[in-house]
């Protein structure tokens, strides 16, 4: 691990290959809950990814049984009296913190080992791509406590699955199974649960092989959901593309294409 990388509590970073990143949630007693501490590291994590520029994928995953089992609601009886202001603060920091990692320019993967819930669930969906493994539940129930759905889950989730699906699981607040999540579109993959870890860090390496230019304006292009319209898109791209034309990378993409060798990109 890079010298610079921050102590942390409740979180691991971690560098399992070049170019990966991985973050873990790990408070497994508490089936990774949102607790001060790890939103506090969580946000000295993010930070330090986004200075790090040999950083070209991040992943994260949960320690133990679970992906996240949301945020820490415990705080929510510690003071009855609260006024709904103070709460609205405390919330929208919350929020912030963990969404910080859509500040991120690589490509996100949520490799959701487990149970992804509330804002568990939101944090995977915030992460450009998703792989569950089988047996993994996923769900925003947050009407079945008696809360609205926060955590920017009114947007992410209809920007995923569309409206239909979103409704089902947000009104409903049904908590489905990996493989019922791919069918609706919420994860892309579905790996089998002895070898997840593995399959998700040898995705992550193919991804951080790739030419570094190129993925981080793929990655912005895709944010929010895709450009709002098909102009949006060719404006984006008439000068996305003369970017990449111009890098170096470009000219060793074409070499080893040509020598039938891996290609070796550097970002320039």
């Amino acid at each position: 691990m890079s010298e610079t990388y921050p102590e942390l509590a409740h979180l691991r970073l971690e560098r399992p290959a070049d170019g990966v990143a991985l973050l873990t949630l790990d408070n497994p007693s508490l089936r990774n809950a949102m607790s001060d501490e790890m939103t506090g590291s969580w946000v000295r994590a993010v930070e330090a990814l986004a200075a790090d520029p040999t950083v070209r994928v991040v992943v994260v995953t949960g320690a133990g049984s679970a992906f996240c089992s949301g945020g820490n609601t415990s705080w929510l009886a510690e003071d009855p009296d609260a006024t709904v202001d103070a709460l609205r603060t405390k919330m929208m920091a919350f929020y912030r913190a963990w969404l910080s990692i859509r500040r991120l320019e690589v490509p996100t993967i949520a490799a959701i080992n487990g149970p992804a819930i509330g804002a568990g669930l939101c944090l995977a969906l915030a992460c450009d791509i998703r792989y569950a493994a089988r047996g993994a539940k996923l769900g925003a129930p947050f009407v079945k406590l008696g809360l609205h759905p926060g955590m920017a889950g009114t947007y992410l989730l209809p920007h995923v699955v569309g409206e239909a699906h979103a409704r089902d699981l947000l009104l409903t607040g049904r908590v489905v199974e990996a493989d019922e999540a791919l069918r609706m579109g919420l994860v892309s993959r579905v790996l089998g649960a002895a070898d997840f870890h593995d399959d998700v860090l040898a995705t992550a390496a193919e991804v951080a092989r790739t030419a570094p230019i190129a993925s981080r304006l793929t990655t912005l292009a895709l944010r929010e959901g895709g450009h709002r319209d098909l102009e949006s898109g060719l404006q984006w791209e008439a000068m996305a593309q003369p970017i990449t034309l111009a890098t170096e990378d470009l000219h060793e993409g074409i070499r080893a294409s040509q020598e039938r060798r891996q290609p070796r990109f550097t970002g320039r």
